[in-house]
């Protein structure tokens, strides 16, 4: 076990640069068993979920060398075996393993995935396209167990009843291989997806229509090995200008390797809030304002407000005057991280879903607990906004998505460290 330690109320100034997104990447590394030839992904971040699933495809037989930041996938050797339990139930992106493998060898039994606790995120609609396609599914003793009969996958017309990214890649991943064309309407629209996309086509993949509402995949037979580059991460970038924007000194903060046009909802909402920014074509330099205009926040579907923004971007709001709201219509319940910065002295509470604010606040360092990756984000960010000492728990949310946080937080001029709880005690 681990916990953060932060001296709050420092300057920060200075370069952070962004690394690859976490949110492709947990899709990219399952779409390289489709493969029948080694697949090297350029840009991947060092974070524990690459980690649990670098082990996963190990243990399915794969060959992997991880230098640097870039990781080398040989899927030759790859077998479908059944995946129950243990690092399959750590992380939510698990589930990409049923289309992979579904697609590869037109069976798979993998465990029911986990993560973050955000309230319900049912994978109805991945099974849907699934059967959609010639799958047949079910659910035996905690693990979903997927097999096609002897016409394999058959390439059919998915309507997506919700806009889900999982469901959206999930079936992509499934199809590329499937016999024919399959059409994904009301496809999710993500960043993340034009990635996974990408990256099929340059395995052989036939994949159109990535980051619209329609995706058409015509079948192959086979995909081979490719060089790839992982976008860059725009939930972490969000992250940085929001903490830049709280936090930074008259010298700003310049936050690289960022896409503008992956957060121009976001951007907009910053711009409302009166935060001054310099935006170039890939950085984006932040003033810190000395007055913030509050505001209200819904999320969307991707262009809209990201979900996984709305947490990051609250200690932020605590800075500004006035009333604010926060509501999340992806997740309703993405709300755990408000009792925390209350307990550090924020005026923020909770109505029917509802994020309630009022500012400015000034926030006191106490002990809190990350329920969430993005929750601890939003505390590591109120940390650096506090008087006094915080200290965070659960730590191991966190490090499952920012990649070296500490080290890029330590370079901007935070007193921020990372304990290994048996040591300190020891």
């Amino acid at each position: 076990m681990k916990k953060i330690i932060i001296h709050g109320n420092k300057p920060l100034e200075g370069e952070v640069t962004v690394s690859g997104a976490k949110n492709s990447v947990v899709a990219l590394i399952p779409a390289a068993i489709l493969a029948d030839s080694p697949v090297i992904l350029e840009g991947v971040p060092d974070i524990s979920d690459v980690d649990s699933l670098k082990e996963i495809i190990e243990i399915m037989g794969a060959s992997v060398t991880h230098e640097g930041d870039v990781l080398t996938i040989d899927p030759t050797n790859v077998v479908s075996i059944p995946m129950p339990s243990g690092k399959i139930n750590s992380l939510r992106a698990s589930y990409y393993f049923m289309g992979a493998l579904l697609g590869k060898f037109g069976e798979a039994v993998v465990g029911l995935p986990g993560g973050c606790d955000l309230g319900p995120r049912p994978i109805d609609l991945h099974i849907k396209g699934f059967t959609a396609l010639g799958a047949d599914v079910h659910n035996e003793f905690g693990a979903m167990y997927l097999r096609t009969d002897s016409n394999g996958l058959v390439g059919t017309h998915i309507f997506m009843d919700n806009v889900s990214v999982g469901a959206t890649i999930n079936i992509m991943l499934a199809a590329v291989r499937a016999k024919g064309r399959t059409i994904i309407e009301n496809a999710a629209r993500e960043p993340e997806i034009i990635d996974v996309a990408t990256l099929l086509n340059n395995m052989g993949a036939k994949v159109r229509g990535a980051g619209t509402d329609e995706i058409r995949i015509t079948g192959v037979e086979t995909l081979h090995g490719t060089r790839h580059s992982v976008v860059p991460d725009r939930i972490e970038a969000g992250t940085y200008l929001a903490l830049a924007a709280a936090q930074g000194t008259k010298n700003g903060i310049t936050v690289n390797n960022v896409l503008y046009e992956h957060l121009e909802s976001y951007i907009a909402k910053l711009e409302e809030m009166g935060v001054e920014m310099v935006i170039r074509e890939d950085s984006i330099t932040v003033k810190p304002a000395e007055k913030l205009k509050m505001i209200k926040v819904k999320t969307y579907p991707y262009p809209g407000f990201p979900t996984d923004l709305q947490q990051p971007i609250t200690p932020l709001l605590l800075k500004a005057e006035g009333l604010g709201e926060v509501m999340d219509t992806i997740y309703e319940k993405r709300i755990n991280h408000v009792p925390e910065l209350a307990r550090m002295g924020a005026n923020i509470r909770v109505e029917s879903n509802h994020i309630m604010i009022e500012g400015p606040n000034k926030l006191q360092g106490t002990d809190v607990v990350a329920s969430d990756l993005r929750a601890g984000a939003a505390l590591v960010t109120a940390g650096l906004m506090a008087e006094g000492v915080t200290t965070i728990h659960n730590v191991e949310f966190i490090l499952r998505g920012y990649d070296h946080i500490i080290e890029k937080l330590t370079k901007l001029g935070a007193d921020i460290r990372l304990v290994e709880k048996e040591v300190e005690n020891g």
